[in-house]
């Protein structure tokens, strides 16, 4: 008895948006709207992920987890727009997009209605699984890109794809070959590597230099930019994990991601902070923040009071962080070939080993106060 508004965020996945529009006023939506929400999904979110080196548990970059609340805020505006009295999403109970999407909805607007149908028992009972609901499409005509052949679920953006469910709920099975999406497998992939220039203000990329068939080309937008990284990193077999981690509500679950530009960024970012950084700043932030973040980003949190607090944090850590690094990929590995900075913390003459420079061999004698420690209590001074 609703009438329905569908909404599509585009997030900068490759998908037909008319098919999609026909297929939801098909199905019974009033009507449909698609929104460009690229821009402010990269600089919003997939920025501030490489300045602060976001990670969750060590190898997951957070692709999902970035998407979410660019997704969720522009959904509540566009409900508010049309007089929505209530939203909805279709993510399982099991899973913690359900949750994200939630914390989302509950923090833009916490008045608003949200329906979830997987959530239901009148739902859950009558479609158990993915089979029945692929029983159910082709019954009712439904196009999908699912199969019974290929069940596993897929959440694609401008960053990654993410693969989970089917026959990838073992974890010992390896993933078939043909369903990775997006970055060629690196044993197929080019046997020459491939280079790049990444240049980097404040910690967030602003240029990417590199060579197509001989001809130099550089890119400075947000948008086109990452995607030029995710180009380069696709074709040179970058960016493809498989992994089982621990979800919000204490599943553990197995995925598959391909996260090919953010994976080259992320690399060549790190490697400038080694130039520019403080060692004391680096390491508060790898303690403190760089955990907390894709903590925070990967539980739903992104709109809580803590995450804000951090943010100011990532900023101000980032300040010193400008420069350029060189680049090289071949076959899965992203290979740093050099780097340079005019706010570079390194002095090559103080560090060399040839010369004395301004740190003579006389001033480590105090770095070696605490030995004493390490010898028999009678003989410490």
């Amino acid at each position: 008895g609703y009438e329905v508004i569908c909404f599509i965020a585009d997030v900068g996945q490759e998908e037909d948006f008319e098919a999609a529009k026909a297929k939801a006023i098909n199905v019974g939506a009033r009507k449909c709207i698609v929104q460009d929400l690229k821009k402010e999904f990269v600089e919003s979110q997939c920025w501030p992920a490489i300045m602060c080196n976001a990670h969750y548990e060590n190898v997951y970059y957070l692709g999902t987890s970035l998407a979410r609340p660019v997704i969720a805020r522009a959904q509540i505006q566009m409900a508010q727009q049309e007089s929505c009295f209530a939203v909805s999403h279709g993510c399982t109970g099991k899973g913690n997009d359900g949750v994200r999407f939630q914390f989302a909805y509950a923090a833009l607007d916490p008045g608003m209605e949200v329906i979830v149908p997987w959530r239901d028992p009148m739902f859950f009972n009558a479609f158990a699984g993915r089979q029945e609901m692929l029983d159910y499409a082709a019954k009712k005509g439904i196009p999908v890109s699912s199969t019974k052949a290929k069940p596993w679920s897929m959440d694609e953006n401008l960053a990654h794809c993410s693969y989970e469910s089917g026959l990838l709920e073992d974890p010992d099975t390896t993933p078939p070959t043909d369903m990775w999406k997006l970055v060629v497998d690196p044993e197929k992939a080019r046997d020459q590597p491939e280079r790049f220039t990444v240049e980097f203000a404040k910690g967030i990329p602003i240029k990417l230099e590199y060579a197509e068939d001989g001809k130099p080309i550089s890119v400075t937008k947000s948008v086109e930019l990452l995607t030029a990284a995710n180009a380069l990193a696709r074709r040179n077999g970058v960016g493809r994990i498989d992994i089982v981690e621990n979800r919000y509500i204490g599943i553990k679950s197995r995925g598959c991601y391909e996260t090919p530009g953010l994976t080259c960024l992320r690399k060549a970012h790190i490697d400038l902070e080694g130039l520019c950084l403080d060692r004391e700043v680096r390491a508060f932030r790898d303690q403190f923040v760089t955990i907390e973040y894709g903590r925070l980003l990967y539980n739903g949190l992104y709109f809580s009071p803590e995450r804000e607090a951090l943010q100011s944090y990532i900023k101000e850590s980032q300040e010193n962080v400008n420069g350029r690094v060189r680049v090289k990929l071949y076959k899965g590995n992203v290979i740093i070939e050099g780097r340079t900075s005019d706010s570079s913390l390194y002095d090559m003459s103080e560090s060399s080993m040839d010369e004395l420079g301004g740190f003579l061999p006389t001033d480590s004698t105090g770095f070696v106060c605490g030995v004493p420690r390490f010898q028999e209590p009678e003989k410490q001074c």
